[in-house]
C-alpha cells in the first residue's frame, strides 16, 4: 500500500487525463491516483475506467452526478482518502499546469520536513509562471498579497492548488464546514490549516498554463475569492472557524 494519493478533479479533461495519469505513475516515488470526475460529457471518466485495467491497484475513480465545483470535488476526494490508510494526500490539476515531478518535493516537505501542508508556490522565488497573460499574473500575484494583508498568513501563493497535506491536517479540519468552491476554497484550506497551528511550507515550482482544454476560471470564482477572504477573517474573529 502506498502512503500517498494524488487527488485530481476533472471536468472535460479528455485531452489531458491520460497524459497526467501516466506521468504520475512514471515517477520514481510511487503514488496512487484518485480522479474525481463531475460526470464529464466528453468521456473523461470512460478514459479513466479504461486505464484502470492497466493500473488496477493504483488508479481510482469517483464519478459525481453533476458539476459542483472544485472545492466540493476535493472535499469528496479528501473524505475518500481518509477512509483509506494514506498518510499524505495531494491536490493537483489535471491540465499539466502542475509538473508531476514536483510531487516528490511536496512529499519530502511533509514526510521529511514535517510540514502539515506543503504548497507548490509560484511566487516564492519571484514569478514562476509560464504562458499566462500579464493581467492574469498580476491578478494572481496581488490576490496573494491581499490574502496576506487580510488574514496575516505569511504565504506567497495563497491561491495555489498544488498541495500536499499530512493526514492529521485533514482529520483536524471540519471538511463539512468548508464553504467555498473556487480560489476561495484554496485560501480557506490554507487559513484553516494556519489557525490550527500546523506547519506550512512553500516549495518553489514553475507553473505552466494549460495548452489543451478550457480554463474553468470565471468572474463568479474571482468574486467569491475577493469577498470570501473577508468572510474568513470575520468568522475567525468571532471564533466561527
Amino acid at each position: 500500500m502506498q502512503d500517498g494519493i494524488v487527488i485530481i478533479p476533472t471536468y472535460n479533461e479528455i485531452e489531458n487525463i491520460e497524459i497526467i495519469i501516466r506521468a504520475v505513475f512514471s515517477l520514481p516515488k510511487k503514488f496512487h491516483v484518485l480522479i474525481v470526475d463531475d460526470n464529464s460529457p466528453d468521456g473523461t471518466s470512460k478514459k479513466v475506467t479504461d486505464l484502470q485495467k492497466e493500473f488496477p491497484e493504483a488508479l481510482f475513480l469517483e464519478t459525481r452526478k453533476i458539476k459542483s465545483g472544485l472545492g466540493t470535488a476535493y472535499v469528496h476526494g479528501f473524505k475518500w482518502a481518509l477512509n483509506h490508510p494514506y498518510q499524505y494526500i495531494f491536490e493537483m490539476d489535471a491540465d499539466y499546469s502542475h509538473n508531476p515531478a514536483d510531487l516528490e518535493k511536496l512529499y519530502d516537505a511533509c514526510s521529511i520536513g514535517e510540514a502539515g501542508m506543503a504548497i507548490g508556490s509560484r511566487y516564492l522565488t519571484g514569478v514562476n509562471v509560464v504562458n499566462w497573460p500579464l493581467n492574469r499574473v498580476l491578478m494572481s500575484y496581488f490576490a496573494s498579497m491581499y490574502v496576506r494583508f487580510i488574514t496575516g498568513m505569511i504565504i506567497h501563493d495563497a491561491t495555489a492548488g498544488f498541495i500536499c497535506y499530512r493526514r492529521e491536517v485533514l482529520e483536524t479540519i471540519k471538511l463539512d464546514e468548508i464553504k467555498f468552491t473556487g480560489y476561495a476554497f484554496q485560501i480557506e484550506m490554507k487559513y484553516r490549516t494556519f489557525i490550527k497551528n500546523f506547519k506550512i511550507t512553500e516549495v518553489p515550482i514553475i507553473f505552466t498554463d494549460r495548452t489543451k482544454g478550457e480554463s474553468k476560471m470565471s468572474n463568479a470564482i474571482i468574486k467569491e475569492a475577493v469577498f470570501g477572504v473577508i468572510m474568513l477573517r470575520i468568522r475567525k474573529i468571532f471564533n466561527r472557524l
